[in-house]
């Protein structure tokens, strides 16, 4: 079988609790990974909103997940509550194919996907099932975009938003620092904006030497554009297969 990445320095920059598919599809492709997380997620500084959603979770009609994370965090807040028997009265929407499979992971049905891993486009497949004032709940990271909450409240939605979980910039060890600066990747994978940014303040644009930039969506890929950053490469959808596929792509040219 063809290792199309056969010889090729991949820096991974996810968190770690998100990487971990993706490095082992690397791998399988001959790829060398290095792994360097920059941010690491956190439960919220107050946790009572989140709590409180949990406690009362009968009175939405929606809850909407935009990451992997959002999900784990909701439902360890549901166990803890002793609700989780009654989300399955509520229509579960998400963003992505992975942020499904893990809702999946838990027993759970989704009612609505969005074919792509935006916001934007999740509000677009559930305006036609959206009544105004139904009330959705949106637990979603701290630092999170706002285009989803937007639309949906602009729609005449009740959202009701709360921190699920954060992320802070993980320590950069000298060891890993040391290595971009001795023998910099031939690809870079950037997964959010905030990623990025941390990379840049970490590690300055040096790090990178003449990588190719692979973002793993078209929000991504703007961040990456507006710090300056030309990006070879988009990924189809945010999944960890697209990803290696557009890495593929980079590198291909």
């Amino acid at each position: 079988m063809e290792r199309r990445l056969e010889g090729i320095r991949i820096l991974v920059t996810r968190p770690r609790e998100r990487s971990e598919e993706l490095c082992f599809l690397l791998e399988d492709e001959g790829a060398e990974v290095l792994h360097v997380p920059l941010l690491e997620l956190l439960p919220p500084e107050d946790p009572r909103p989140l709590v409180a959603a949990a406690e009362s979770i009968q009175r939405y009609k929606w809850v909407v997940f935009a990451s992997p994370s959002a999900v784990e965090a909701f439902m360890e807040a549901l166990r803890e509550a002793g609700t989780v028997g009654l989300l399955s009265r509520v229509r579960i929407a998400v963003v992505g194919p992975r942020t499904a499979r893990t809702v999946d992971g838990f027993g759970l049905n989704v009612a609505v996907e969005s074919p792509e891993g935006t916001g934007a486009a999740l509000y677009e497949v559930m305006r036609p099932g959206l009544e105004p004032e139904d009330e959705v709940l949106l637990p979603a990271a701290e630092e999170g975009r706002r285009e989803l909450e937007d639309a949906l409240r602009e729609h005449g939605a009740r959202v009701t938003r709360v921190t699920a979980y954060r992320s802070r910039p993980a320590p950069l060890p000298p060891e890993a620092q040391a290595l971009l600066a001795s023998s910099p990747p031939d690809v870079a994978l950037f997964a959010s904006p905030r990623t990025a940014e941390a990379f840049l303040e970490a590690v300055g644009r040096e790090g990178l030497g003449a990588a190719r930039l692979v973002a793993i969506g078209p929000t991504t890929a703007a961040a990456l554009t507006h710090l300056g950053l030309p990006v070879a490469s988009v990924a189809e959808r945010p999944t960890p297969e697209a990803l290696v596929e557009a890495t593929v792509r980079a590198i291909r040219g």
